[in-house]
């Protein structure tokens, strides 16, 4: 399927919709704001970019993932990030506008979602941002040792972590490039009975000494089918404020960690990659 533009209210701007490697993908112009788009895959909402003002996070757990950012280091501080999954690219032009001279990989396996991205939502020139078309875990490989302050993996491939991205050899991965102190935050899915999502915990516990969840109160508590963002590292998260600042957005989340995390694990075992499956698919109703 080629390209096409569809008719859009709200500025003039109108929808790009076009045939990528992981479907079909539409940016969605924004009403409320000028130069800002929502990313969809087959209708699965993506990333939400605002080329005005990249501080902007709109989304929930992109909101999340940005504490993270903002927390792993200094204020304002360069650091060095990798990116796996890569959408409309929100988080790492999040960390260019938030910490100028910041060096980042980006590894995004839908090669013409790159295309239509750098097309379409074009980076600051300026922005030290390398995006290599790959498999997360391949492009992970060629990262230097110890490289890394922070790997954020936000990958899904039809609505879907795929399994080899959910395993404890994927975390020795992820130790290797981190700097001593580096922090690890992963974009999780899952819904009742939360298999998934104790299993992933437990496999961070195997890795990482400490670990902390966020994610709204209901999902935590099985009710419905959501995001958790997991952050992980091998000396002490700033929980205070983490869980100050999940508390204050705009959908609150809850933060868990130390005792009570480990026990929302249920004695999940941690997953390897001989016995990993992708994470659950969402129910349709989720993207109503």
């Amino acid at each position: 399927m080629g390209r096409s533009r569809n008719g859009r209210r709200g500025g003039g701007a109108e929808a790009v919709v076009e045939a990528v490697d992981g479907g079909l993908a539409e940016l969605i112009p924004d009403r409320e704001r000028a130069r800002a788009w929502t990313l969809l895959i087959d209708g699965a909402p993506q990333s939400h970019v605002d080329l005005d003002d990249p501080g902007h996070l709109s989304f929930e757990y992109q909101r999340r993932l940005g504490h993270v950012i903002d927390l792993a280091a200094p204020p304002g501080r360069p650091v060095h990030a990798v990116h796996l999954g890569g959408g409309a690219l929100t988080l790492a032009r999040y960390v260019a506008a938030t910490r100028p001279r910041s060096t980042q990989q980006v590894v995004e396996r839908d090669a013409a979602l790159v295309q239509l991205v750098r097309r379409e939502l074009p980076l600051d020139p300026n922005a030290r941002i390398r995006v290599r078309a790959t498999d997360a875990r391949e492009g992970l490989a060629k990262v230097l040792d110890g490289w890394a302050d922070l790997v954020i993996a936000d990958v899904f491939s039809g609505a879907r972590t795929p399994a080899h991205l959910t395993s404890t050899e994927f975390l020795d991965e992820v130790r290797r490039v981190l700097k001593p102190g580096g922090v690890y935050a992963a974009n999780l899915a899952d819904g009742p009975p939360l298999a998934h999502l104790r299993g992933q915990i437990a496999t961070a516990a195997a890795r990482f000494t400490e670990l902390a969840l966020v994610a709204d109160p209901a999902v935590l508590r099985g009710k419905r089918f959501g995001n958790a963002v997991l952050v992980a590292s091998d000396t002490p998260l700033p929980v205070a404020e983490l869980t100050r600042r999940a508390a204050s957005d705009p959908h609150p989340g809850r933060l868990e960690h130390g005792r009570a995390l480990r026990d929302f694990t249920g004695g999940a075992s941690p997953v390897t990659d001989a016995a990993a499956t992708a994470s659950p698919a969402p129910p349709p109703s989720v993207f109503r």
